[in-house]
């Protein structure tokens, strides 16, 4: 089943119960996201579920939840016109349509607040099906951060930083 844009809502505080047990698996198995493996449910809470003018977005089936993504200026002042984001989906969503639904809304957002451009900062190389997906909606590598991040299976790997013109200026 693949998951359609209107499947993406507001995340609700009522929502985290099944955001939290993604966000915990998906920083565990350190193959995916730059977060310390460490990261407490306290912790993620607070890194996530951002305050107004941000944006956090869950794809549902009915009450499940199967992945979630947060989105916000890139940086404050000059750079606020960029936006930014994170998005995870759950083990047994994947290869469904969910991360496409999820960056799809998280592009209808960004052109609708305004942004000039979505940038993600760190994109580990390693990630083919996230690149894949992200490369054809348009997102390009601006360049690679040799060896940042440490893959438990493949050792230092890249990070990429990655790019969507919005058109918006």
């Amino acid at each position: 089943m693949l998951v359609r844009v209107t499947d993406i809502r507001e995340a609700t505080t009522a929502d985290w119960p099944g955001i939290w047990p993604i966000i915990h698996a998906v920083v565990v198995e350190r193959r995916t996201m730059p977060y310390d493996p460490a990261l407490d449910e306290t912790g993620a809470r607070s890194m996530w579920l951002l305050p107004p003018p941000a944006r956090v977005t869950v794809a549902a089936d009915g009450a499940q939840v199967l992945g979630t993504a947060n989105m916000y200026a890139n940086r404050a002042g000059p750079g606020d016109h960029v936006a930014s984001g994170s998005l995870m989906v759950g083990a047994g969503a994947r290869g469904r349509g969910v991360g496409r639904a999820l960056v799809e809304d998280m592009t209808t957002w960004a052109r609708g607040a305004g942004f000039a451009a979505i940038q993600f900062n760190a994109v580990v190389e390693t990630n083919t099906p996230a690149i894949a997906l992200y490369e054809s909606l348009g997102f390009t590598t601006l360049g690679t951060a040799p060896g940042a991040f440490r893959h438990p299976d493949h050792g230092a790997v890249g990070l990429r930083v990655m790019w969507l013109d919005l058109g918006a200026r």
